[in-house]
């Protein structure tokens, strides 16, 4: 038990396992008499990949490669498979002056000097997987096929609801999601993308707006970490062929941390995104989210008349819903009465009825905005206008003396007016009872660790319309406390289009959305991209960044 107590030690001041979960394997081992190896995977302690490399590691062993494993058997006379079987020890290669073998225990003395004695040899080592292992003799001595042992146990797992319960609630599953959150949270992600690709899971975090890929999870527990995530989200594990919904609440970095899950079939296997709703993150705060003097007066303003619509408009996750509850926030006082209709419900704020779509039972947001209508409001939020239904009945709130906020899913702010014309809502409802449409977008800020001052070539500010004399321009280097990027945190810029005399003209001539940004303009309306270049020229972030999320969607 020498090498397996050195081992031992090894695990547990290394954080692999607990005093506790050790205790455990020397108790089975004790009473068992089996394999160390076979005993900690056996327990679900720690994954075969975890643990062929945390044995490579104490002992100082490499571990196989893809090219390691051989083809036809090693001529080794009277050798018995089933030894080979039964000790999880494979030769592969006979060098003359000593034989290479792949071994999943470096700890079973009594294997490796038994196959040196038929050998009449030393023995050179290499560790892998005790699944690999059993493969590839199966393959070899037994007449198996060991090239799809991997996928089919994965397979049969996951037909098999009870195993993949058991797995789901194993120490080293629990470990890696545990961890996993843990990390996306301290990198300040918004979302957790877990995705099947070649038989793994593909683990990224998108971080200000940016996928940034993380170490996955090993094979053999791809199954497990979906099912415990779909758990955790009280979905139905045994359902792989639908998408479904769910939220999570979990405690981390010494809060209550809610989730939004999502599944998804695809061809390669279930999907699952997990939506970050840590409230405490998000200051309601219009100074905290970027709002200057040109964005918040009007903004406020149109928030204060007693009616009309206020649209917020921009891609999926450029800040319209935080900015809508931003506004809510400033509006929410027991004089007035709130009522929301969202899919979903992303914040809970107290004194405001939220109510979430559920297509399933009808429940739309064309029906529920229309239900609202008769629950006496002063204010309503309509999540998105997703169609020309909703459009009419959000038209019709406002004509009847409710303030309605609202998102629209377009590039610019002049867009949305071409959009609503599209839904078929008439030129003159839309000229009567818009009062703002603002674009936004979110631009990542420069590191301040990292931060420099940096002047950008002559000839490309040139194609943009612009010369050093329109900066100065900053960009960050990357260090550690950006993880590389030269980023941490974003903040909002945005053009904000309001509706003059001139605006209702050109809407009831049905001018496009470029001739009305054109006309706009000349009334003093500030684009995304000059708000972007403000903000550039305060050091707060890159031009490149602000061309990312303006020139470049566009």
């Amino acid at each position: 038990m020498g090498a397996s107590e050195d081992f031992g030690a090894f695990l547990t001041d290394g954080g692999y396992l607990s005093d506790g979960a050790w205790g455990r394997v020397q108790e089975v081992l004790l009473e068992a008499q089996q394999g160390m190896a076979g005993t900690i995977a056996g327990l679900g302690l720690l994954s075969e990949v975890d643990l062929s490399l945390a044995l490579a590691k104490h002992f100082e062993l490499p571990t196989a490669s893809d090219d390691d494993w051989p083809i036809t058997p090693v001529d080794i006379p009277d050798l018995n498979p089933i030894f080979l079987q039964a000790c999880h020890i494979l030769p592969v290669r006979d060098m003359g002056s000593e034989l290479e073998v792949i071994v999943a225990d470096p700890t079973d003395d009594y294997a490796v000097k038994a196959l040196a004695f038929a050998a009449r040899k030393p023995i050179s080592m290499k560790v892998a997987t005790l699944r690999k292992i059993e493969g590839v003799i199966n393959k070899l001595y037994f007449g198996g096929d060991a090239s799809l042992i991997d996928e089919l146990d994965v397979d049969a797992i996951a037909d098999d609801v009870d195993r993949l319960k058991e797995l789901a609630t194993d120490a080293p599953v629990i470990r890696f999601v545990d961890r996993m959150i843990d990390d996306a949270l301290s990198r300040r992600a918004s979302d957790i993308h877990v995705e099947p690709l070649n038989g793994k899971l593909q683990i990224r975090f998108r971080v200000d707006g940016i996928l940034v890929e993380v170490p996955g999870p090993a094979k053999d527990m791809v199954s497990a970490v979906v099912s415990r995530l779909k758990i955790m989200s009280d979905m139905d594990i045994a359902e792989r062929r639908l998408p479904q919904d769910g939220r999570m609440r979990v405690r981390a970095h010494g809060k209550e941390i809610d989730f939004r899950v999502s599944t998804s079939p695809t061809s390669q296997g279930e999907a699952v995104v997990l939506r970050l709703l840590d409230r405490g993150a998000v200051r309601l705060e219009f100074d905290s989210l970027g709002f200057d003097d040109q964005v918040k007066t009007p903004f406020r303003n149109a928030l204060k008349r007693p009616d009309g619509i206020v649209l917020v408009t921009g891609p999926t996750g450029s800040g319209k819903t935080t900015t809508l509850y931003t506004g809510l926030s400033e509006l929410n006082t027991p004089g007035r009465k709130i009522l929301t209709v969202e899919d979903p419900v992303e914040y809970v704020l107290d004194g405001i009825g939220q109510v979430q779509v559920d297509n399933r039972i009808g429940r739309t947001f064309a029906k529920t905005l229309r239900s609202f209508l008769r629950q006496d409001p002063d204010i309503i939020m309509v999540g998105e206008i997703r169609d020309g239904e909703t459009a009419s009945i959000a038209i019709q709130a406002s004509l009847t003396g409710h303030l309605v906020l609202s998102t629209l899913h377009t590039n610019s702010a002049a867009a949305a007016i071409s959009r609503l014309l599209d839904m078929e809502v008439e030129d003159y409802l839309i000229s009567s009872t818009i009062r703002l449409v603002m674009a936004q977008r979110l631009v990542r800020t420069l590191c301040d660790h990292c931060r420099y001052e940096t002047e950008p070539n002559v000839d490309f500010l040139a194609d943009l319309g612009l010369s050093a004399s329109d900066g100065p321009f900053f960009d960050g280097h990357g260090c550690e406390a950006c993880h590389n990027t030269g980023y941490q945190g974003r903040r909002m810029i945005a053009e904000v289009l309001q509706i003059t005399p001139e605006i209702e003209l050109a809407i009831l001539a049905h001018k496009s959305g470029t001739e009305l940004e054109q006309l706009a303009q000349k009334g003093g309306m500030r684009t995304l991209f000059d708000h972007g270049l403000e903000v550039v020229r305060g050091g707060q972030t890159s031009l490149a960044e602000v061309l990312r999320v303006t020139r470049e969607r566009s």
